[in-house]
């Protein structure tokens, strides 16, 4: 028997002091985004099209009026490049979009997120400074880590590698095989030993380096740190990917993709894990 007050889990609640800090949250980051040039979109819960950002098993799923499938929001960035380009194109030119909304992953996970989508932009510099700006807001500087995902499946194709040892991170697989490269690119975390690593790589991985490196040379964030063997399994971030971590909590996720026939970046915070960020140091003072 279920309690009368049980929520299931996954599910949120907000009260009193985590529900005011929230709404500060929103409040701050919506004032930001509209001052740099971005106008609010609010996507609908339902979506034909959530299996093209996903993998399948994380989608919630039931049927409509005719027995189409049809799912919960479970991720806002395809949709809304694909509302932009294919529904509301004709009656706007803006390409700047935020978005404050939850997703929703099987079976009952609910993710408040504050986002970002760059149309038609290939710069993700604007994406990691925009995040910077809000955690300043409160105080916080993140770590921000660094990575192109194209590595690590140039890699993995080859040396004949599955591209889960990257995924799960099992290092000493990796360091095994004796390779000096790519021990070194293993170990290159400080961005100003990138050169050094540059010098040594395949010329395709030298390649996809160059590009973080001209990254992080646009930034004026600077608590950075590369992580080019990093890999993550989503539909769309295709090539130069970034992570906010606070104390082994990632606080928003971003990068460059591919939709529509637009290269375009962005990038989700998760409000959760920001709630808690902001909760610890202000305990802290």
């Amino acid at each position: 028997m279920i309690d009368l007050h049980e929520i299931p889990k996954g599910s949120r609640l907000y009260f009193a002091q985590s529900a005011k800090l929230k709404r500060e949250i929103e409040e701050k980051a919506s004032k930001l985004f509209e001052k740099t040039g971005f106008e609010e979109i609010v996507t609908p819960f339902f979506s034909y099209h959530q299996h093209q950002s996903l993998d399948e098993k994380e989608i919630i799923r039931f049927s409509d009026q005719q027995n189409n499938l049809i799912s919960l929001r479970a991720d806002s960035t395809i949709d809304i490049v694909r509302l932009m380009t294919k529904r509301l194109g004709r009656s706007t030119k803006q390409n700047r979009w935020f978005y404050i909304q939850p997703v929703f992953r099987y079976p009952s996970t609910e993710v408040n997120q504050i986002g970002a989508e760059f149309i038609g932009n290939n710069d993700l510099s604007k994406s990691i400074e925009l995040c910077g700006k809000i955690f300043k807001k409160f105080d916080l500087t993140p770590l921000v880590h660094i990575s192109n995902i194209k590595i690590p499946k140039i890699i993995a194709s080859e040396l004949n590698f599955d591209l889960t040892v990257f995924e799960r991170s099992e290092l000493q697989k990796i360091l095994s095989l004796d390779i000096d490269w790519l021990e070194k690119l293993a170990c290159l975390q400080n961005p100003e030993d990138i050169d050094e690593v540059i010098d040594v790589v395949p010329t395709n991985i030298k390649v996809e380096l160059e590009k973080m490196k001209i990254l992080y040379e646009k930034l004026e964030y600077k608590n950075v740190h590369f992580s080019p063997l990093y890999y993550v399994n989503m539909r769309y971030y295709d090539e130069l990917f970034f992570r906010f971590i606070d104390k082994n909590s990632t606080l928003a996720k971003g990068g460059s993709y591919e939709s529509e026939k637009l290269e375009s970046t962005g990038f989700g915070l998760y409000t959760d894990a920001l709630i808690e960020a902001i909760k610890n140091r202000r305990t802290r003072k």
